[in-house]
């Protein structure tokens, strides 16, 4: 049975190579190799028209996924709910013609007990990197929704945005957020001079409500996305750091009893770089145990990382490096088990961009990598999201066709991972 395998296999790989048949569902063994696989079930979408920024959020056996769509100078932010193996009527949130609307900087939902919050960006004034990051929220105790809800006091024109989210209590979200009120001095958006991009956070409850922002980090990197998850009810946040010395490597900052633990760096990949390289962390966590993924390029050698915590986030271990290929990482991560994470990011073969999924061991080991779909380099094709329900691999990413924009999602079984 085996030799009828390898047989089969090898049959495979000569027919990729003389008909260059399509990339799609298929799964790497080696740099440049890659083997069909019928692993990766693609399902029907519930987006429509000019739509992208997916944004996934697992909780229990719901899946969430929110995006936005735009038709003339409108947009439009909707959410719809995967169950019984099917996306649920989209739900129209909010819409409008002042959002600033980026293929980075996406919306952001989670779901508590029935509560919904999802993000949205919105333009403060006429410069290029002024708006305003706010929460549309939905408490099941009065069936309403309360909108359009700023997440910050400070009232200036200047940049706010890359939000994470993340369950507390039983009803209320722990929110994070780049913070640009100290550079409005500034007059470009990579903030040099005496303000600096900063980091903030606070927690929401689901009648729109909130506890006091806090500035976690006073200097951090401008537009890499921030991620969370939360360790017994403690938030971890990870985001890409920034120091004086233009070193942007990845830090972590623990909440615990409402009050921030001083940022700690992942690991020092010592990543000297003068702008920002628009390529955040992603974090999931297991019980006591916390996984991050990330993308680097110091030494000029790009690479995608992967670090296990087995101490509620306190400290990482030696990284495990994830890619094989060249990749533009645009990283995400979940957690299967205590000292399992699964990973995605973006890689290139020859002239394809592919967007890769791995399951990952704490002691080093790692599956083949599989690819879930041919996808773009481009901008317009943003960050892929993962996640995780009763042992499914959900994936959702934005294909692009020429100026044409439209979501996909797909799902794989982990054990055929």
């Amino acid at each position: 049975m085996k030799v009828f395998k390898i047989i089969g296999s090898l049959f495979c790989i000569i027919c990729l190579i003389s008909c260059k048949t399509e990339l799609k569902n298929t799964a790497e063994i080696s740099p440049g190799t890659v083997l069909p696989v019928s692993t990766v079930i693609n399902l029907k979408n519930p987006s429509e028209g000019n739509s992208s920024l997916p944004r996934l959020f697992a909780e229990n056996d719901k899946l969430y996924m929110s995006w936005v769509e735009q038709k003339d100078s409108r947009s439009t932010l909707y959410f719809s709910v995967f169950q019984n193996n099917q996306w649920a009527t989209p739900v129209n949130v909010n819409s409008g013609t002042n959002w600033f609307i980026n293929w980075a900087d996406f919306p952001a939902i989670a779901a508590n007990n029935g509560n919904i919050i999802i993000s949205y960006l919105q333009k403060s004034a006429n410069g290029k990197y002024t708006y305003d990051a706010k929460v549309n929220l939905y408490s099941t105790a009065t069936k309403t929704w309360k909108k359009n809800v700023v997440l910050h006091n400070d009232g200036t024109a200047s940049e706010h945005g890359f939000v994470s989210i993340v369950p507390q209590g039983e009803s209320s979200f722990y929110v994070a957020w780049l913070d640009g009120r100290n550079t409005t001095n500034n007059t470009n958006h990579e903030h040099h001079g005496s303000g600096a991009m900063t980091l903030h956070g606070r927690l929401v409850n689901a009648n729109g409500t909130m506890h006091p922002e806090v500035q976690l980090d006073d200097r951090v990197c401008d537009c890499c996305q921030t991620a969370i998850t939360s360790v017994n009810g403690n938030p971890i946040i990870v985001y890409r750091d920034r120091s004086i010395s233009e070193i942007r490597d990845i830090s972590t900052i623990n909440i615990v009893n409402k009050k921030s633990a001083p940022p700690k760096t992942v690991y020092n990949d010592a990543w000297e770089i003068a702008g920002c390289p628009v390529n955040g962390p992603a974090i999931a966590s297991f019980k006591n145990n916390v996984v991050v993924a990330w993308f680097t390029a110091a030494n000029e050698h790009p690479k995608v990382q992967l670090a296990f915590s087995k101490n509620q986030g306190k400290t990482f271990e030696k990284p495990i490096k994830i890619n094989t290929l060249e990749t533009l990482g645009r990283v995400d991560v979940v957690m299967a088990s205590p000292n399992t994470a699964i990973v995605s990011w973006m890689e290139n073969i020859a002239d394809k961009t592919l967007l890769q999924v791995m399951k990952v061991y704490a002691d080093g080991t790692k599956s083949f990598p599989v690819t879930v779909a041919e996808t773009s380099f481009k901008r317009a094709s943003g960050f892929p999201q993962i996640e995780l329900i009763n042992n499914k691999l959900y994936v959702a990413w934005t294909a692009v066709n020429g100026n044409a924009k439209t979501i996909e999602t797909a799902f794989i079984s982990v054990e055929n991972l």
